[in-house]
């Protein structure tokens, strides 16, 4: 009796042990680690070649140039989001954050690439800058976390509804046909209407109606339909799968070496302090949604992470990386918290990175359909922030004005696209993103009303809110196959 009360209590133990476990830290059966991963991969995936594309295209390079890039930015997005969500050392902050290239960076590099004449010359002034920016990035990550301070609820919320409202155009553009095809009759088609709403509405019906484990692969399972639904009638078309090489692997330096100079550093240097702003909203909004505590060496952790993703991007002939609000909103939908799901998405980036056909099969996703399911998950990132605004004091008149003042110039490159074409170049990269000109806004109003009247500033109470919400139960139900 005495052995079996003895073995009882070691299972009791090791049971209670498992339990408290948190979500984030939870590592799940390798079947689940591999759908759940995926999908963090088709989510991300039209967004993190956007900008190899857009950014190919401008400086004029080959399509067999354009193709290389994307396999480059695949691969760095694969390694710099295990490094995110595994943590090495006093790197990552291990939290289920996806790297992906930042925008911000796309006007400013364009920008940089031209000035240098285009081509693969100005890749290699652009990769100088990249990689000294990431560099600094790293260097100033534990400073910049002490002024976490200066970020309390009515910016951080502020930051995230920006971020939301912000990306919603662009699925809504997939939605429509994508944003190629603007200015052509394609565009806006009643077809492609009909597969993002099917999508969206096919989505929506499994997270009201479905089990646990079927709400939580919704937007892959609204992909996988979507596409083959618009395969059937013949507009999703895989001919690239078929002429894509099946192997290839992206050499550091591949252009040549990188040229250093003053200016690009310069601005990709300004371009990287916006980005850590907008990393440190996404560690707030991912600590909200898995109820994980965020504090300022969390923060110092994610944006060493940027930074050292930053750096490789450059020797990997890639681009600057910042973590992901596209697959923060899929987290908040799926419940499934645990970092380890983002490792294996990263795996699976690695893999696509090195398969160019791989690549392309993903990649003949339609985009009506991509756009349906964004608009879901995009609307989830404004939610994580409406959600933390919740707990700021609307009536007082200072905080309203800075929601107020911030959506507004947030909102301004967005529909008034020509707002600042007067302004000089090296100016409108920077004004020509809604994210970065609203949460420069919120910051500096902040500092103003807040700050500079030393005004105390309301802080996330994250014990009371572990201890009111707990960890979520959707997901610990869906891990167990419920």
């Amino acid at each position: 009796m005495a052995r079996v009360s003895r073995q009882s209590t070691r299972q009791s133990a090791r049971q209670s042990a498992r339990q408290q476990v948190h979500p984030v830290d939870h590592l799940l059966p390798l079947p689940k680690l591999t759908l759940y991963g995926f999908q963090h991969v088709l989510a991300f995936y039209a967004a993190a070649v956007i900008v190899p594309i857009l950014l190919g295209n401008a400086l004029g390079l080959s399509e067999e140039e354009l193709v290389y890039l994307i396999n480059a930015d695949l691969l760095t997005c694969g390694i710099a989001s295990i490094i995110q969500a595994l943590g090495i050392w006093k790197i990552g902050a291990r939290l289920p954050l996806v790297q992906g290239v930042t925008f911000t960076a796309v006007s400013p590099m364009i920008a940089i690439g031209l000035g240098a004449g285009g081509g693969t010359a100005g890749l290699l002034v652009v990769y100088g800058a990249v990689i000294t920016a990431g560099i600094a990035t790293f260097l100033f990550a534990p400073f910049f976390s002490k002024l976490v301070k200066y970020f309390p609820p009515i910016v951080i919320g502020t930051i995230l509804t920006i971020i939301g409202l912000t990306l919603i155009p662009v699925g809504l553009q997939d939605a429509a046909g994508g944003s190629q095809l603007i200015g052509q009759p394609e565009y806006g088609d009643p077809v492609n209407l009909a597969y993002a709403l099917g999508t969206l509405l096919f989505i929506l019906a499994l997270v009201r109606v479905g089990k646990p484990f079927l709400s939580s692969l919704a937007v892959l399972l609204g992909l996988v339909l979507g596409t083959t639904v618009a395969w059937f009638f013949g507009d999703a078309h895989f001919g690239a799968v078929t002429q894509a090489d099946w192997f290839g692997v992206s050499t550091p330096f591949h252009y040549g070496m990188p040229k250093f100079e003053l200016l690009p550093i310069i601005a990709m240097t300004v371009v990287m302090l916006i980005t850590m702003v907008e990393t440190t909203g996404d560690v707030y909004a991912i600590g909200e949604i898995t109820r994980k505590k965020v504090d300022g060496d969390t923060v110092a952790r994610a944006l060493r992470a940027d930074g050292v993703a930053t750096v490789l991007g450059g020797v990997l002939n890639s681009f600057p990386y910042v973590a992901f609000a596209e697959n923060i909103g899929l987290v908040r939908m799926s419940k499934v918290m645990s970092r380890y799901v983002v490792v294996a998405a990263g795996v699976f980036m690695i893999i696509l990175g090195l398969l160019p056909k791989a690549g392309s099969l993903v990649a003949a996703i339609p985009h009506p359909v991509l756009g349906g399911a964004a608009i879901s998950m995009f609307g989830m990132v404004a939610a994580v922030g409406i959600q933390i605004l919740g707990k700021v004091d609307l009536r007082e008149e200072r905080n309203a004005l800075i929601l107020a003042v911030s959506l507004g110039a947030a909102l301004l490159p967005t529909t008034v696209p020509t707002f600042f074409d007067r302004l000089p170049d090296d100016v409108q990269a920077v004004l020509d993103s809604g994210i970065t000109l609203g949460g420069l806004t919120a910051i500096t109003l902040n500092l103003f009303f807040n700050v500079f009247t030393r005004r105390q500033a309301m802080e996330i109470d994250w014990d009371d809110m572990e201890e009111t919400d707990g960890p979520a139960e959707p997901y610990l139900g869906a891990a167990a196959g419920r």
